[in-house]
């Protein structure tokens, strides 16, 4: 299957964690179903690949308490991304043109909270590490 928007799951997740200004794709995209459901299904694939990449192949990690914080809110933001592409997908669902152009607009403030509790998650968890490596003992060479 072809990628959407020319780049795979393992380049969005790499695209995110390269440094702690974290921003999601950018698309621009018109306020109708199919704009709406193609945003939505962006963000909720890119928030999985962040938590994907985040826990590699560990089924548990122990977090900060903020980078816990960060990973429930965005658990409640990928389930928002996708009721939304749900909805949108749904052609029985009623919707107006003024209904679609405020839940685009919804959606791009979630996209930016969304951005926001990613650095915090990747801020409290390099501080964590960086904390953890200072306090082990370091060892010096043996003199011979």
């Amino acid at each position: 299957m072809t990628p959407r928007y020319g780049r795979t799951r393992q380049e969005r997740t790499a695209a995110i964690g390269r440094s702690t200004g974290c921003t999601l794709t950018r698309i621009e995209t018109e306020a109708t179903r199919e704009g709406l459901a193609d945003l939505a299904m962006l963000r909720r694939q890119e928030l999985e690949g962040f938590v994907e990449g985040l826990f590699g192949k560990e089924e548990t990690l122990d977090f900060p308490e903020r980078a816990h914080r960060g990973l429930g809110a965005l658990s409640e933001m990928w389930a928002l991304f996708e009721g939304t592409e749900v909805v949108a997908r749904d052609e029985t669902k009623p919707g107006t043109v003024r209904d679609m152009e405020k839940s685009l607009r919804l959606l791009r403030q979630l996209t930016k909270d969304a951005e926001h509790e990613i650095h915090a998650i990747l801020l409290s968890y390099m501080r964590a590490r960086r904390q953890m490596i200072a306090s082990l003992p370091a060892q010096r060479p043996t003199l011979h």
